[in-house]
């Protein structure tokens, strides 16, 4: 019987691990969940058929998950279970963490005989409703496999590089997310001011070459209701560019205009707020240029 722990419940990690407690109730295995804020834990068991657990019950787990705000929550929780591993444990950190990090955690957790995979994921809340996730993996090719049956809540799993390649790849994906959604909120905001319907604008771009994930689906869904709806933090998505720009840093590498929207969307974040969603971060360009994209 094998038996998973999902640690963090929120937007994200909420669908995801109740994935991870249907198969364990189709297979005959037991999932187990933990959270900061034990209620959420015992509502996700309530509705899910998960099984609210102690750290200490966690610690017994075949498979572990993780799904937490940075690597600094992931490296406490290490620390409050490593005493309790057992050798042969499968950590799966699926944090937006820092390519830094993972080498680190991966070290400490091969002391106790655990294993370590950086296994961050998109596809919003939407596509962890759905389990339609993509996984982009950081580690050795056999515990990437040996993880492949217990990821219930993915569509796609790529395995990207070795330890810390899968938080890497996450951090630029986020920032050219970041580069899209303010270069789009920008032209939108051209357009509003010389008199156009952002509606009718969208349209013409969504059949032509500017379009993107954030022009089809991100500012029609959100900005033109003006719903604005918290599913991925836009403080989030700020640390996210930053870890990209340490990663240009790092390399020694050249990438001004990441550098740019990095800082724009930090900005952001400071100014309407970390907690509001990413797309919020459209309200500081409708302030730039006194319009409201719709």
């Amino acid at each position: 019987m094998t038996k998973t722990a999902f640690l963090g419940l929120g937007a994200m990690g909420a669908p995801m691990a109740a994935h991870l407690a249907r198969r364990a109730q189709e297979t005959g295995g037991r999932a187990l969940v933990w959270n900061r804020t034990p209620g959420r834990a015992e509502a996700h068991a309530s509705a899910h058929g998960s099984h609210a657990a102690t750290l200490e019950e966690l610690a017994s787990a075949d498979v572990i998950f993780t799904c937490l705000p940075t690597s600094a929550e992931v490296d406490d929780l290490i620390g409050a279970l490593e005493a309790q591993l057992r050798p042969g444990t499968l950590w799966v950190d699926c944090t937006s963490g820092h390519p830094e990090a993972a080498p680190r955690q991966r070290e400490r957790l091969a002391a106790r005989g655990v294993g370590f995979l950086d296994a961050p994921v998109s596809g919003g809340t939407g596509g962890a409703e759905a389990g339609t996730l993509t996984v982009m993996i950081g580690g050795p090719e056999a515990e990437v496999e040996a993880a492949r049956p217990h990821l219930a809540f993915a569509g796609l799993v790529v395995r990207v590089g070795e330890t810390g390649a899968g938080f890497a790849v996450k951090a630029v994906n986020n920032v050219l997310l970041a580069a899209n959604l303010w270069v789009a909120g920008e032209g939108l905001a051209t357009l509003v001011r010389a008199g156009v319907d952002a509606g009718a604008a969208l349209e013409v771009i969504n059949a032509s070459s500017g379009r993107s994930n954030v022009s089809q689906n991100l500012i029609p869904q959100r900005v033109l209701t003006r719903e604005f709806p918290a599913t991925f933090a836009l403080g989030l998505l700020a640390k996210d560019a930053g870890i990209a720009m340490d990663l240009v840093q790092t390399g020694k590498g050249s990438a001004p205009v990441l550098a740019q929207v990095a800082g724009l969307t930090r900005a952001a974040a400071q100014v309407v707020g970390p907690e509001q969603d990413h797309t919020a971060a459209l309200k500081l360009i409708e302030q730039f240029n006194g319009v409201e994209i719709k």
